[in-house]
């Protein structure tokens, strides 16, 4: 969130569009860390999925705002 709001700020579309890349890079990780978490017992198997189903979601919305920008 702080990604997208940075390049928001920057008030010029590809550096929007280039915080978004950031951000979606982001969303990536969280998907990752998210198995981490799975793997050691942190969250339950249905807890990981739910969750990595909604950062992926999340990030195919910012890559269609991204796409918007940048045509």
């Amino acid at each position: 969130m702080t990604n997208i709001a940075e390049g928001f700020e920057r008030r010029s579309p590809a550096e929007f569009a280039r915080f978004l890349d950031i951000s979606k890079g982001s969303s990536g990780e969280v998907r990752s860390l998210l198995y981490v978490a799975e793997d050691i017992g942190y969250i339950s198997l249905d807890e990981a999925k739910e969750l990595r189903q909604s950062y992926e979601a999340l990030s195919k919305g910012i890559a269609a705002l991204t796409r918007t920008l940048r045509n």
